[in-house]
């Protein structure tokens, strides 16, 4: 009994939340998308209009998001500079290309596997 008792509520309140994001929903378009008008419009008269508002609202999405970028960065930038990057720092930062054997030495830990590696170069053993 309990179960069904909760089970029902769970569905009252899962019912009353798809209400409100359809309301939501409806909201949010009707603010952002106002009805046009093209009865009386001639087949080209239509297409001119439908092509300004694509254009229209592609500029307005690229808007956004160059705003949404500023944000971001305005945000970051100042965590990273307290990390002792800069910006600058980031996009030229110079790449250095060693060489390997150094590598290879510096991190052999083990004097035998570095004399293994140096045998192996000689001219004598082949």
């Amino acid at each position: 009994m309990l179960k069904s008792l909760m089970l029902a509520k769970a569905k009252e309140c899962w019912d009353q939340e798809l209400e409100e994001r359809e309301a939501e929903k409806s909201r949010y378009l009707a603010e952002r998308i106002p009805t046009l008008q093209t009865r009386g419009l001639s087949l080209s008269a239509l297409q001119s209009l439908m092509l300004a508002k694509a254009k229209e609202c592609w500029d307005q999405e690229l808007e956004e998001r160059e705003a949404e970028k500023s944000r971001y960065l305005a945000e970051r930038i100042p965590t990273l500079q307290t990390r002792g990057l800069s910006l600058s720092a980031l996009q030229e930062r110079p790449v250095e290309v060693g060489d390997w054997r150094k590598n290879v030495e510096a991190m052999s830990g083990m004097e035998g596997r570095k004399k293994m590696f140096d045998a192996a170069k000689s001219p004598t053993s082949q």
